[in-house]
Formats: structure tokens, C-alpha cells, sequence
């Protein structure tokens, strides 16, 4: 089984919030998530900050717009020099292989269903097919349309990884170490997860609410050994 990896996302509203985590977790071997609240509130400059603290940063801005809106994103996305960029699945083929098409791009993970959706409140936005159903298709499209991976929950994991085989990456955010009471729906912890096969687990307030986020990201990296 390869190695899972952590990513932990600096879900924060600015540049000196972020330099703050950063500097609570300085030396750890883990990636980070700019998701859009940062990327609006400090601009590009986060990306570059991120970078220099960790593996690599995943730029999650889960684009979803007509193909060629989405293709010139994912090319700036390549000049910030990202490890990885979201997109959504449900955006359609053309926009999936026009993102996919980029030269020298970033890798490109597949949304398919957030999980803060259970069944009823996916069905209430129109959605006719239960979570797994949506999540197997669009993974799928994903991976026809030339993605690296694809976003779903810890509880898709080991039925995307039996689908998709070995080499597509399972990125599982949705991860808590205990109940946490949020509105995140369909979570897992750690160590479930990577048994089920992710690639990378996605991990932001439990790690930067906790009262020593380095010690709390340390014991989520022991957990998935």
C-alpha cells in the first residue's frame, strides 16, 4: 500500500493568519491546502508563502466554469507553481480535457461529491442519483477525461480505489480524529482512511483549532504509518 500523505488545509482569512500556522508547523512533512477564502483574502502571494513551509500546495479553488475560462486558470495555476489544482467533475467532459490539456500543469484532482452532503440535503439541491452513484460517475468521467485523481469522502475510498485501480489518486478530506460536530457529514479518521486506500487525506480545523497544531499534525502522520 503506498504511502498516505497529509494535507492540511490553511482554512484562514489571511496572510498574517497564515504565516502564524505556518510557523506553529515549521519542519513537518506534509502539504497545504489554499482553498478560496485565503486565495481572495491575500492573493497569489499565499501560494508562495505555503510553498516555502511545505511539500507542495494544493490550490483548492474548484473551478467550474466554461472550458476555456477554466483552461487559462489552470495555466496561471502552473505559473504560481502549485503541486495541484481542483476542479469540479460535474463542469463536463470539454472543460475536464480542455483543464487536462494545459502543458506543464499542475496535477488536476476531480471534485465529485463535498462532503458535506448527506443524502438529503444532495437530493435537495436536484440531484437525483444517491451520493455513491454521483460519486462513482464523476470519478470516472474524471479519469476518462485524463485527471490525476479525484476528491471524494474517506467513505468512497476503497470502492473508488477497486474502480479506478492504482494509479488514479484518492484525495479524502472529511477526516476527523474524533466526532466533531461540524458540517462535514461523511468523515472518517485517519487511520480508516488510509486503509481504504487514499493517496492524501485533507485535514484543516482539527490541526489549526487544536492547542499545538504541530503535535496534533505529528499524531494524524503517526496514525496513517
Amino acid at each position: 500500500m503506498p504511502e498516505t500523505k497529509l494535507i492540511i488545509a490553511l482554512d484562514v482569512p489571511t496572510m498574517d493568519a497564515a504565516r502564524a500556522a505556518l510557523e506553529k508547523m515549521k519542519g513537518l512533512e506534509v502539504y497545504y491546502k489554499v482553498g478560496p477564502a485565503l486565495f481572495t483574502g491575500a492573493g497569489p502571494a499565499c501560494v508562495e508563502l505555503a510553498n516555502r513551509y511545505g511539500r507542495g500546495v494544493f490550490l483548492d479553488l474548484k473551478l467550474h466554469d466554461i472550458p476555456n475560462t477554466v483552461k487559462s486558470a489552470v495555466e496561471q495555476a502552473a505559473r504560481l507553481g502549485v503541486f495541484s489544482l481542483s476542479v469540479h467533475s460535474s463542469g463536463g467532459p470539454d472543460m475536464l480535457r480542455a483543464a487536462a490539456a494545459v502543458p506543464g500543469r499542475p496535477k488536476l484532482w476531480g471534485i465529485t461529491v463535498l462532503t458535506s452532503f448527506d443524502e438529503v440535503s444532495f437530493a435537495s439541491v436536484g440531484f437525483r442519483a444517491a451520493t455513491a452513484e454521483a460519486v462513482d460517475s464523476l470519478a470516472g468521467l474524471a479519469r476518462e477525461c485524463g485527471l490525476d485523481g479525484v476528491v471524494a469522502s474517506p467513505n468512497e475510498a476503497a470502492r473508488l480505489r477497486a474502480a479506478l485501480g492504482p494509479a488514479a489518486e484518492i484525495i479524502t478530506p472529511g477526516i476527523r480524529r474524533a466526532a466533531g460536530g461540524d458540517d462535514q457529514k461523511r468523515t472518517m479518521t485517519p487511520a480508516e482512511a488510509a486503509a481504504a486506500g487514499a493517496d492524501y487525506i485533507v485535514v484543516g480545523r482539527p490541526v489549526l483549532g487544536a492547542p499545538d497544531p504541530a503535535a496534533e499534525a505529528a499524531a494524524i502522520l503517526e496514525e496513517i504509518k
